[in-house]
């Protein structure tokens, strides 16, 4: 099969979309918050079976200004913003300590339902760094700390050797590596809120903050 052959395209415009039910998303019955807005559809997807639900996109930008995204576990979110953890070392550790911005993106398709945000991110202070850091477990710790992310590895057996030598300095240090991570939150200037439609004509409601900063005015936009 050649690069150009059509089949692919083919089996990709037949896969069914959007299959999922198409909920209502009334402006009016959202919270006013964006934070409970999306606490409030995080439930209903718990409630309805969507399997890691507090798995998100989050998208960064590298030196050259290319978008660079990966898939991490929300962490929390309260009125500071959405939490999620790093390793400082990490690619993503570097462009947020260089940019300090990222986006956002849940996505529910068993739901038809997607989630969006964008805005500057910052560490929340080292003792609550520390405290997810503890949460974590042992194997957990002894992978993140072991690890030189993204860097290339030259062959198994150079991971096996990280991961037996930061098993013992962690015997005798269990926090050890703490330093490195880092818990980040996202302040969002705006977040929406899409519930998808099989007839295209999706459902989208957009927070964005007030000039005062501490209340939110709520838009719809066109599908």
């Amino acid at each position: 099969m050649s690069a150009d052959d059509d089949s692919f395209r083919i089996e990709l415009r037949n896969i069914k979309v959007l299959e999922g039910p198409s909920l209502e998303l009334d402006i009016d019955n959202l919270p006013d918050t964006p934070q409970d807005a999306f606490k409030s559809w995080f439930h209903e997807a718990v409630k309805a079976g969507v399997r890691e639900p507090h798995a998100m996109t989050v998208s960064t930008v590298d030196k050259e200004g290319y978008p660079d995204a990966r898939v991490l576990i929300l962490k929390n979110v309260d009125s500071r913003g959405w939490h999620f953890a790093v390793n400082a070392d990490s690619p993503k550790g570097k462009q947020l300590a260089n940019n300090g911005r990222a986006a956002l993106t849940f996505y529910w398709p068993h739901l038809a339902r997607q989630v969006r945000l964008k805005g500057k991110a910052f560490t929340l202070p080292e003792k609550e760094n520390a405290q997810d850091f503890r949460d974590r477990p042992l194997a957990s710790r002894i992978s993140a700390v072991a690890s030189k992310q993204s860097e290339i590895l030259p062959d198994r057996k150079a991971l096996s050797q990280s991961l037996a030598e930061t098993e013992a300095i962690m015997a005798k240090d269990p926090f050890a590596g703490v330093k490195k991570w880092v818990v980040y939150a996202v302040v969002p200037d705006s977040v929406e809120f899409w519930q998808g439609d099989s007839s295209r004509l999706h459902k989208r409601v957009q927070f964005v903050r007030n000039q005062n900063e501490t209340s939110w005015k709520k838009n719809m936009l066109w599908p």
